[in-house]
């Protein structure tokens, strides 16, 4: 008597779980790299904002806005910023994004941040 017919497709289905993992972990991999990405853009675009405060109020208090937002900032991100002081006490901050992938930015994010100019205390 001959197997039933669901017995000889589960048989002939063996090994197809193992080939369906295999074409979809380039996919998951991409997708990860995408997710960590966008973690590291977000860490950049909130820092950006501390790093312009405290070039803001080195700038106030006549010190270099840019070594200020580079202490501010994680090593990762540091050689990428520019920060450029207005007549206003006000910083201007862009900050280069970088990617995961490859040593290079992606985009750069901005930032503004003002603090009033300081009088030296005598």
């Amino acid at each position: 008597m001959p197997p039933p017919a669901f017995l000889r497709r589960l048989a002939s289905a063996s090994g197809q779980a193992s080939v369906e993992l295999v074409a979809l972990l380039p996919l998951l991999a991409a997708v990860a790299l995408l997710a960590w990405q966008a973690v590291v853009a977000g860490q950049a675009i909130w820092l950006a904002g501390a790093a312009a405060r405290a070039a803001a109020r080195a700038h106030a208090l006549g010190a270099d806005p840019t070594a200020a937002a580079r202490d501010a900032l994680p090593g990762s991100l540091a050689p990428g910023v520019r920060a450029t002081p207005a007549g206003d006490g006000a910083v201007s901050l862009s900050l280069a994004i970088p990617s995961v992938v490859e040593h290079t930015s992606l985009v750069r994010v901005h930032a503004r941040a003002r603090f009033a100019p300081q009088e030296p205390s005598t």
